[in-house]
């Protein structure tokens, strides 16, 4: 009698195995693959990590994460500015490629053909839940977006089942949450209405009525409308029931993506969960304001280390860690100045956004697009430091390897084995771009073209690496792109440019002093 209850649990087991194989096939997911989520912040600089040994600001939860899986010392963001990046990070393609990948205004239209492969529409198909929260910055709708109705282009329409978003950045309008379709909490009784052309009758402006700015003074370019005692670019009248607080932001975004790791904690999950810190206007909650010693950047640092410890807090009181891939990075290079008075240069101090590397935000020289790029997944990756050149454009490709995809997209490259700590090696080359300028690194070597225009953003007081002449550095023996090489070795110049030709194509217009995109 016990010898047939053996056989008969042994074929209950194994019926059971057999089950949970078929449900895993049947969503086309391998027993082994993992949830995946990647956590996006806002113009976080190199050396504003305190894991890569640069600052004087500390992130402890942001190095917890580096010390449980890789720290990439050489991962790169397409671009020095959000919109860009942010469609590469998505499409797989560089934004060069796309005359309109720039940073947008908050009304523009989707700036995705709802046709294109994305990191989400791949992975939907292979039977994840996607979700994004936070910042999008990819545009809406088709241009002419009528905000109290149902919006017709969404990252719903890019294979996100899922999405809490605000419409385009902190510093512009419209001041709301986007959930799925509809601004949340708009009440039909007070419309909402946007423009980028010129201001509503009657409407008050940071100009005109400057006492309205109550929290935060601009400084260049944002000096319209003024929500939540903060000037915005852009005109914006109503919708007063949805207008956020910028304090609770991070707060809200953090809870959206709890919400969104419970909803789908017991099947293959996917989570764009893109910070809002520190972009512009730095406005960090109550317990984080003045902790940093930096002004209100330092806090907001601080505020984006904190979410990425209760995003992984969640995850491992959940039993989720293990078997979660997690990419944490960065949009572009840091800035200090962005276009309000709120101490960032005044305060600064010792502190060194950039770390090693030249420029920031906007520009061609490095640290526009180094940025930090940590990948962790405690059951699979072995825990180390990482020189292989890695760039969010090959996300789609990497990830659809490792989910057995066989999509692919224009630029991506399969870097799967470099992320995942199995190669030393990334990607050879990467074009990388500034406002529409191109820079080339190939190995160890970085090739910025002949430019006309300003060497100095005096705005933001960065460089922004143009040039009347090229420019040829080497970054393992020159980090900080201190030596120009072009005229003591022509022959690696003359390499450099090839091979951008080559990659760039029709794009690239051999002129005495420009090079043109088309």
């Amino acid at each position: 009698m016990k010898q047939l209850l053996f056989f008969v649990v042994i074929a209950l087991l194994g019926c059971q195995t057999d089950h949970n194989k078929a449900t895993a096939q049947s969503k086309k997911i391998p027993a082994t693959t993992p949830n995946i989520l990647i956590i996006y912040a806002d113009d976080l600089g190199y050396g504003d990590v305190s894991a890569y040994d640069q600052g004087t600001l500390k992130t402890p939860n942001i190095d917890q994460l580096a010390t449980s899986g890789i720290r990439f010392t050489n991962g790169y963001a397409t671009s020095a500015t959000c919109t860009p990046s942010r469609f590469a990070l998505l499409t797989g393609t560089y934004p060069w490629r796309n005359e309109n990948a720039k940073i947008l205004p908050g009304d523009a239209p989707l700036l995705i053909d709802t046709a294109a492969v994305t990191v989400a529409s791949m992975l939907k198909k292979q039977g994840y839940a996607t979700g994004v929260v936070g910042k999008w910055h990819l545009g809406l709708g088709n241009g002419n977006v009528d905000w109290n109705k149902a919006i017709a282009k969404t990252p719903n329409d890019l294979g996100f089942d899922e999405s809490y978003i605000m419409a385009a950045t902190g510093d512009r309008v419209p001041t709301v949450y986007v959930e799925n379709r509809k601004v949340a909490g708009l009440q039909a009784s007070d419309p909402l209405y946007v423009s980028y052309e010129k201001n509503f009758p009657g409407q008050p402006t940071a100009l005109t009525n400057p006492e309205l700015m109550t929290k935060m003074k601009w400084h260049h370019g944002h000096n319209q409308s003024v929500v939540n005692g903060i000037p915005r670019i852009g005109f914006m009248k109503g919708g007063k029931t949805a207008v956020w607080t910028d304090e609770t932001m991070a707060d809200v975004f953090l809870s959206k993506a709890e919400a969104f790791i419970d909803r789908h904690k017991k099947n293959p999950f996917f989570l764009y969960y893109a910070l809002h810190e520190p972009h512009v206007p730095r406005v960090p909650g109550e317990k984080f304001a003045g902790k940093s010693g930096l002004g209100p950047r330092g806090d907001a640092i601080l505020e984006a280390d904190w979410c990425v410890g209760e995003i992984m807090k969640k995850l491992k009181t959940d039993g989720l860690l293990d078997n979660t891939l997690v990419i944490l990075s960065s949009d572009n290079g840091p800035v200090l100045n962005d276009g309000y008075y709120d101490e960032a240069v005044e305060k600064n101090g010792k502190h060194t956004p950039w770390g090693k590397f030249r420029g920031g935000k906007y520009s061609l020289f490095d640290a526009g697009t180094h940025v930090p790029f940590i990948v962790s997944w405690p059951s699979r990756i072995k825990k180390g430091v990482s020189d292989a050149v890695v760039c969010q454009v090959d996300l789609l490709a990497s990830l659809a390897a490792l989910v057995g995809s066989t999509d692919k997209t224009t630029d991506s490259e399969n870097v799967l084995d470099a992320l995942l700590g199995k190669a030393k090696t990334g990607r050879p080359n990467l074009v990388l771009e500034a406002s529409g300028r191109l820079a080339f690194r190939a190995g160890e070597w970085a090739f910025i073209p002949a430019y006309p225009g300003r060497p100095l953003n005096k705005e933001v007081n960065i460089e922004t690496g143009l040039s009347q002449t090229p420019q040829l550095y080497n970054l393992q023996t020159d980090p900080g792109q201190r030596t120009n090489l072009a005229t003591t070795n022509p022959d690696k110049l003359a390499d450099m440019e090839k091979q951008m030709k080559q990659i760039v194509g029709a794009a690239y217009q051999a002129k005495t002093d420009e090079l043109k995109l088309h």
